[in-house]
């Protein structure tokens, strides 16, 4: 399976000029599938209400839900992305998955970071499990997260109880340590990560973002595939074998699910 991450800086409040943009580092690419960063239709340091009012659309509706559903069309492929969503008056930091027919399913960030507290509502999806599936590979289980919901190892963890074999994670990282924390989250729970993280800086209402680019993917057992730089735009496919993620042992006689002891744990 041809699995990838798109690096690059969204452009604040054009969504025209981030479609171009993906779609030209995807020209003459060839992938299964494609994750892209946090809130990439509309940038990410807002000021006002106007602000994410013009930066957001609704799904499917919108012009870059549209975008993504011609392009995952055109490739064959699926897309995973973060788009900044307006579901009547409430905003959400979300991520869609695209399939190649124009299906969108939609995750809403769970663990919303610092400043976004004052634009978005917490996400209400919870965490879901979704099957694709492709003569080419198969039918893989993924499932998706948002930026900071990495840093609750139960997010990823949930997500792995109900199947996934490849954990989606559009970011927009301004930390230093998610990239080497997703070795972590991908052993623990044996899964394949793609985190797509953007570069560049925000500047807006008298605060600035540098956010740290180095997207990683990275396998089961810990290996990166992956890693970005840390400013340029970069489209990264690796091929990987999702079966890999069915294997729970991290030795012969230890499996990281089944020795769980759950009767145990104070949660």
């Amino acid at each position: 399976m041809l699995a990838g991450c798109l690096q690059f800086k969204p452009e604040f409040c054009d969504v025209n000029a981030n479609i171009s943009k993906i779609r030209g580092l995807l020209k003459d690419k060839k992938f299964d599938l494609m994750v892209m960063p946090e809130l990439a239709n509309s940038g990410y340091l807002f000021s006002t209400v106007d602000e994410l009012k013009k930066a957001s659309e609704e799904i499917p509706g919108g012009p870059f839900c549209s975008a993504l559903i011609e392009i995952a069309a055109a490739f064959d492929a699926y897309i995973v992305s973060g788009i900044c969503e307006r579901a009547g008056d409430s905003y959400y930091n979300s991520s869609i998955l695209v399939s190649p027919d124009g299906k969108i399913e939609l995750y809403r960030k769970t663990h919303l970071f610092y400043d976004e507290k004052k634009w978005f509502s917490p996400g209400d999806t919870g965490f879901d499990v979704y099957e694709i599936n492709s003569p080419d590979f198969g039918r893989v289980k993924l499932g998706i997260m948002v930026c900071f919901d990495w840093i609750f190892p139960e997010s990823a963890r949930t997500l792995a109880l109900k199947g996934a074999q490849i954990i989606c994670h559009p970011s927009n990282l301004v930390l230093q340590y998610c990239q080497k924390a997703m070795f972590t989250r991908a052993v623990e729970n044996r899964v394949f990560t793609i985190t797509a993280n953007r570069t560049g800086t925000d500047s807006n209402g008298g605060k600035e973002l540098r956010f740290t680019g180095e997207s990683v993917i990275v396998d089961p057992k810990g290996n990166y595939l992956f890693r970005g730089s840390d400013s340029g735009d970069e489209c990264a496919i690796v091929n990987i074998d999702p079966a890999l993620a069915l294997d729970k042992h991290a030795t012969e006689l230890n499996d990281v699910f089944l020795d769980r002891r759950t009767e145990l744990y104070s949660l």
